[in-house]
């Protein structure tokens, strides 16, 4: 019989603890297992690192096989342990062995391979990959009109060789999005190994600040600045909404922080919004010396004390 190194074959050596042979064991077992190596000389080097195992965990067949060497199963068997009785090592129909299952079922994810001599194991279908998580900044009339929007991002290289791999995505976006909303995507994020089912994609609704325009809720704010006179006198008005604008009349006498509600107007859902306008009454500058006698006219002409109140 051709001797074999069982050390050597495991990379260990010959006073090596029982928990370095098991660790590369499942190093080697991993690397060689036809499943995962597609090389026409894994199995055999599987074969090898397996029987090696087989013998050097435990401790009666070790201390056979360093004493006999090749003949160890002989000397094994002398010694009281016949190789089809408690003990025994099997060599023919596969790679028995308690150890070497639940090896397998741990890192295949609870089996589904089948072993080098025909012994079957349950199939079990591979994991699925990853779900991605992302925030997307859209716009508020993006939001509130909904529609197809084109998104580009990083995935996890789908051949398993690390690094990642850019995707394009054509998304559809509610009509009436809120802040922090989420849509899932199926099947649409990180590729699984195996030839396992994608995992899903979960993009998170970030509506990014407006020029003019500000969310409250379903509600939509909008500030409308006006001259003292406007506010004073009243006046008629094109005011800005998400869908267009609108003819807005403002009353006579109207003052800073007042609002007027334009129903319908917000964000659309279940329940539809509405758009608030509110005044903000800016004066001109006194920067000329026509204005500020205008502003001392006034001063004089009228006796009003806006504080009152205090």
């Amino acid at each position: 019989m051709k001797y074999q190194d069982y050390y050597q074959i495991l990379g260990v050596p010959r006073d090596a603890a029982e928990a370095d042979i098991k660790k590369a064991y499942r190093k080697l077992a991993r690397q060689y297992h036809p499943d995962v190596n597609q090389d026409a000389s894994a199995e055999d080097k599987f074969k090898e690192v397996n029987e090696a195992y087989e013998v050097l965990k435990d401790r009666e067949k070790r201390q056979a096989y360093d004493r006999f060497g090749s003949d160890w199963k002989h000397g094994h068997e002398f010694a009281g342990a016949g190789a089809g009785g408690p003990g025994g090592f099997h060599t023919g129909g596969g790679f028995g062995g308690g150890d070497f299952s639940d090896f397998f079922e741990s890192i295949f994810g609870g089996g589904g391979f089948e072993q080098p001599g025909g012994r079957q194991h349950r199939q079990q279908a591979p994991r699925k990959g990853e779900d991605q998580h992302l925030k997307l900044d859209i716009t508020l009339e993006e939001a509130y009109q909904g529609g197809s929007k084109t998104i580009q991002f990083s995935l996890k290289n789908a051949a398993g060789h690390g690094g990642v791999e850019m995707k394009k995505l054509k998304v559809n976006l509610p009509k009436g999005s809120s802040n922090g909303q989420k849509i899932r995507l199926a099947k649409q994020g990180h590729p699984a190994a195996h030839g396992g089912e994608a995992g899903d994609l979960y993009l998170e609704m970030s509506i990014l600040p407006h020029r003019y325009f500000k969310m409250d809720g379903k509600d939509i704010i909008l500030r409308l600045p006006l001259t003292p006179w406007e506010a004073a006198l009243g006046t008629t008005l094109k005011v800005p909404t998400l869908d267009g604008q609108v003819e807005l009349k403002i009353k006579p006498g109207m003052q800073s922080g007042q609002k007027m509600r334009l129903k319908g107007r917000g964000m659309p859902g279940t329940v539809t919004g509405d758009q608030f306008v509110e005044i903000m009454i800016q004066t001109p500058p006194a920067d000329s010396d026509e204005a500020n006698e205008f502003y001392r006219q006034m001063q004089d002409q009228f006796n009003f004390n806006p504080r009152t109140l205090w």
